[in-house]
């Protein structure tokens, strides 16, 4: 077909130059235009095309800028114009319209993913300039994917009525790993450091769950930047990267990729001052915001945390329209950097509209509630940040790209593009492991966290283990009311067996209803309502105390809590603090009747690269009103709580038995290091040294004089190595008891792990 069309081209343009000489001598018009060969394109839609029609002298260059414009729509596969007497004969031939698009030979790539790369669709004409541009964006995108042999052939396949269907055979290669990855001018900081902060990695066995030993460009890119974020984070201010150069090995298997970088000197922060201009403003209450200190090594992450803090800090005391701009002062001979934040008025734009692009599934609704800003509001490049922070923090996309354009309509207007790519966000997981708390396991869940697109989250999970069995069943509605407060329930069952600990086993069976609401971005409220049923059976001991809990017990509670969160992570926090406060009070119907407080912290510090300080603590104390505490309800210490004891071996126990009875307030604090045990970092593999301490005060019961019971404190010392293994998680822990009563139970090694497939 390519070679019929080109000799089209150039018959037609060898015609159109031959005919030239005698239509130049011509005086003659064209009487009528007839066009031959369409099938599906209209006779009056080609004559548009053209720039001559009847009555026009027969023109040689105005025949040749027609010919040039009919081929360029890209309708049609051959064109020929020639004279017949006072008539214009156009003879085309159309481009086959496509039927079906196919893809053979891919496994790595699913056809999902060839289909939104390519440009052609079923019913849209075929071109061969089209077809090579589809088959350019196929291999760019195996190369994303490290597969530079890939190669891609595109077949034509005719069928009836003008139509093909169009199948691109793919042979996807072997992948094209990373051999080695080297440096050139690095002083400071060894080569095995700075391949820590790549993405890209070096080609290992053990990386075969991972696509990051396989070469992409793009991903070199972002390594430039992660390599200039980590010089710039430790002072390095005039450090760049010079070049990186990506080699392909004589066997097309491989690359070496080198960066050549230019470190330049080390900096430290000289003075920090603000400046403004705008009307009114006290610059010295905006200076505790600026928490650079004199003397400090110089730090660009910083000093675009406090552009971001003191944005947000100008605009809740109501400027609109406020542009902050570091200026850094550079003293090479002193090596002393001061900045100074200047605080302008910025130019009014306002948000014209939000255009959401990508989601498939998931509504439009559910987006926009996640944004900062809506359609009249003036423009803030700060909430604009946050919006696109909470948009991720769904985890429903892959994608999640926020942008803002100037507008077509207005210059003070602005358009805020959001484009998505979905991802699944339902799972379905079945588990096995062990622990030392509960025994051997067996677990299954089933989970959407965005129902219906709707970005509800419901989940059905149960689990079945030596000492503890459970059914749960919850449904949270994000968005209650398309109110910022997220509303569920819970339904559950727990079946206990405490024979070790206590010489007993209970049953609990209930559920609630819940509610929860931001106050600001670190302060959140929650309330809960819980009907629950506790049954006592199957005791095993002579106990008064344990023979005294028989029988089931109906409680009627609420509760609500208080957190106040500075966590620069919830997940693996590596600086600030949380508080969280709870209360919760029985006897709103039921028959128990008590109220229980709650307060817990932490505070979290990064000592070095990796290395983090965390200190936490428990505390809580329960008390009955008119009745005494029930067992299932007292406070048991021990395992998870504090390693080095077992599972509710610390605490109240009878004396003849041996049997835990649990107190009616606790205490527990640790003090913790985690850190890297210099293994590469995609073995998930961290090291730990921890410090636990705790106590349990009396137990709730009418004579304690056959109760063996403390509250001085225990305190343990111990190490752990933990594994994000491909199985699932893995903790190791060792703890030894440095303080402790002679009745407690000792567990010195705590192993837990679990996995889900």
């Amino acid at each position: 077909m390519g070679v019929r069309l080109w000799t089209g081209v150039v018959a037609g343009l060898v015609m159109v130059s031959a005919a030239g000489p005698v239509w130049a001598q011509a005086s003659g018009q064209i009487r009528s235009v007839v066009v031959q060969g369409t099938q599906r394109i209209e006779v009056d839609s080609v004559r548009s095309y053209m720039t001559l029609t009847e009555g026009d002298p027969f023109d040689p260059e105005r025949i040749d800028r027609s010919l040039k414009a009919l081929y360029d729509t890209g309708l049609f596969a051959d064109v020929t114009i020639r004279q017949d007497g006072d008539t214009l004969v156009v003879r085309v031939v159309e481009n086959p319209i496509i039927n079906r698009i196919a893809f053979e030979g891919n496994r790595k790539l699913k056809q999902d993913q060839l289909l939104s790369e390519v440009q052609l669709k079923p019913r849209t004409v075929y071109t061969r300039t089209k077809v090579q541009a589809d088959v350019k964006r196929i291999l760019d995108l195996y190369r994303r994917n490290g597969r530079f042999a890939a190669t891609v052939e595109p077949k034509i396949i005719q069928l009836e009525q003008n139509r093909v269907d169009l199948v691109y055979e793919i042979s996807e290669g072997q992948p094209t790993y990373v051999r080695r990855i080297a440096f050139v001018g690095n002083r400071r900081y060894a080569e095995d450091n700075l391949r820590e902060v790549l993405q890209t990695k070096e080609e290992r066995w053990y990386r075969f769950l991972s696509s990051d030993d396989t070469y992409d460009p793009d991903r070199v890119t972002y390594d430039r930047e992660l390599l200039r974020r980590f010089y710039l984070k430790r002072g390095y201010a005039d450090f760049r990267v010079a070049s990186a150069i990506a080699e392909l090995t004589p066997d097309r298997e491989g690359f070496f990729i080198t960066y050549t970088l230019d470190e330049g000197e080390r900096y430290k922060f000289g003075k920090s001052t603000i400046t403004s201009s705008l009307r009114d403003l006290k610059v010295e209450d905006l200076q505790p915001l600026v928490v650079s200190q004199e003397g400090d090594w110089y730090n660009a992450d910083q000093v675009e945390d406090i552009v971001q803090k003191l944005t947000d800090a100008i605009g809740t005391k109501g400027y609109a329209f406020v542009d902050v701009r570091p200026q850094v002062n550079r003293n090479r001979d002193t090596k002393i950097i001061d900045v100074t934040y200047d605080i302008q008025e910025g130019p009014r734009v306002f948000v014209e509209r939000i255009d959401i692009n990508g989601n498939v599934r998931t509504l439009d609704k559910v987006i926009r509630r996640e944004f900062r800003l809506v359609e009249g509001d003036a423009f803030n490049t700060a909430k604009l940040r946050r919006s696109r922070e909470r948009l991720k923090d769904l985890n429903f996309f892959e994608k999640a790209e926020v942008t803002n354009v100037p507008s077509d309509t207005a210059p003070d207007r602005t358009v805020i593009k959001v484009d998505v790519q979905e991802k699944s966000t339902g799972e379905l997981s079945f588990g096995v492991g062990w622990s030392s708390q509960i025994g051997p396991l067996l677990e299954a869940s089933i989970r959407e966290r965005n129902l219906l697109g709707r970005g509800q989250d419901v989940t059905l999970s149960g689990t079945l283990a030596a000492s503890r069995s459970q059914l749960n069943f919850s449904f949270t509605e994000p968005y209650f009311l398309d109110h910022d407060i997220a509303a569920g329930f819970d339904l559950f069952a727990v079946v206990r067996e405490n024979e070790t600990s206590s010489s007993y086993n209970s049953r609990t069976i209930g559920g609630d209803t819940r509610m929860a609401y931001a106050i600001n971005d670190h302060l959140r409220q929650d309330w809960k309502y819980t009907l629950k049923q506790d049954k006592v059976t199957n005791v095993d001991s002579t106990s008064p105390y344990i023979l005294e809990q028989l029988g089931s017990r109906v409680t009627s509670s609420v509760s609500t809590g208080l957190t106040y969160d500075q966590r620069d992570s919830r997940i693996d926090p590596g600086e600030g603090y949380f508080l969280r406060s709870s209360a919760e009070f029985a006897g709103l119907g039921g028959d128990a009747r008590y109220v229980r407080g709650m307060l817990s912290g932490g505070q979290y510090f990064t000592l070095a690269d990796k290395v983090v300080l965390a200190l936490t603590t428990t505390n809580g104390y329960i008390a009955g009103l008119g009745q005494k505490v029930r067992i299932t309800d007292r406070f048991f210490v021990g395992g998870d709580s504090l390693r080095g004891f077992a599972t509710g071996g610390v605490g109240p126990r009878d004396k003849n038995t041996g049997d835990a009875l649990g107190g009616v307030w606790m205490a527990t604090g640790s003090a913790q290091v985690r850190f890297p045990l210099g293994l590469p970092e995609e073995f998930g593999v961290t090291g730990e040294a921890f410090t636990d301490v705790g106590t349990v005060g009396p137990t709730d019961v009418n004579d304690s004089s056959g109760v063996e019971q403390s509250s001085a404190m225990r305190m343990s010392i111990g190490v752990g190595v933990g594994w994000k293994s491909p199985m699932g998680p893995l903790t190791l822990d060792f703890g030894i008891p440095l303080m402790k009563e002679n009745y407690d139970k000792k567990e010195l090694i705590k192993f837990n792990f679990g996995t889900k497939f």
